[in-house]
């Protein structure tokens, strides 16, 4: 079972993903493998230095979107997949959808685009569930306050777009994505994401 957590940064979603980890360990008695994007593997975490750290390199939209691939290539095929063989449960903070929005809502590439590519990064291995959280731009700045990474710190009007592509996205979508409030309580969020996660798993 493969699920992810996306959405916009400063709507709860490390903290929710922490906790439904230690539930799957914990209560569900499930061998979890926790994995990031980009990172994860030796080669993803030199791009993350690049991707989130290096403010002072130039890098247009869309070779942040190809370096993402790159990372993304790496961590299924070193890490996802090989976890998923053994039958253990791999839950991942961000997947393609990210570079969906990111680069594309918000970035101005082609969503679809992105989408065929993400086919070549990614193959046939998908999120049995993503979990999208969303919520205000202005309060999810709020919540991150000054420590920002070069994608965090663009403008309102980009955030907002990131926003607004992770609803659309999850809205299109029957029966991958949910769709999570982050302006819910940590227990009712907590709540709706082990109910789908109980209704998925049987």
């Amino acid at each position: 079972m493969f699920f992810s957590f996306d959405g916009i940064d400063g709507a709860g979603k490390s903290t929710q993903m922490d906790l439904f980890c230690d539930w799957l360990q914990e209560e569900q008695g499930k061998h979890v493998v926790r994995c990031r994007e980009p990172g994860g593997t030796a080669l993803g975490e030199k791009i993350r230095d690049i991707l989130l750290n290096q403010k002072d390199v130039r890098l247009d939209i869309e070779a942040e979107m190809f370096l993402f691939m790159a990372s993304r290539a790496q961590l299924v095929r070193e890490v996802i997949r090989p976890a998923l063989a053994d039958g253990k449960v791999v839950v991942s903070d961000r997947f393609l959808l990210a570079s969906v929005v990111y680069q594309g809502h918000a970035g101005g590439i082609d969503p679809d685009l992105i989408k065929q590519i993400g086919k070549v990064a990614v193959g046939d291995t998908f999120p049995d569930l993503t979990f999208v959280f969303h919520l205000d731009p202005q309060l999810a700045a709020t919540r991150i306050g000054d420590q920002t990474d070069r994608i965090e710190s663009r403008s309102e009007d980009f955030l907002s777009k990131v926003d607004a592509g992770f609803r659309m996205e999850a809205e299109l979508s029957e029966t991958r994505m949910e769709l999570v409030d982050g302006s819910q309580s940590i227990d009712e969020i907590k709540n709706q994401i082990m109910k789908h996660a109980k209704g998925l798993m049987g």
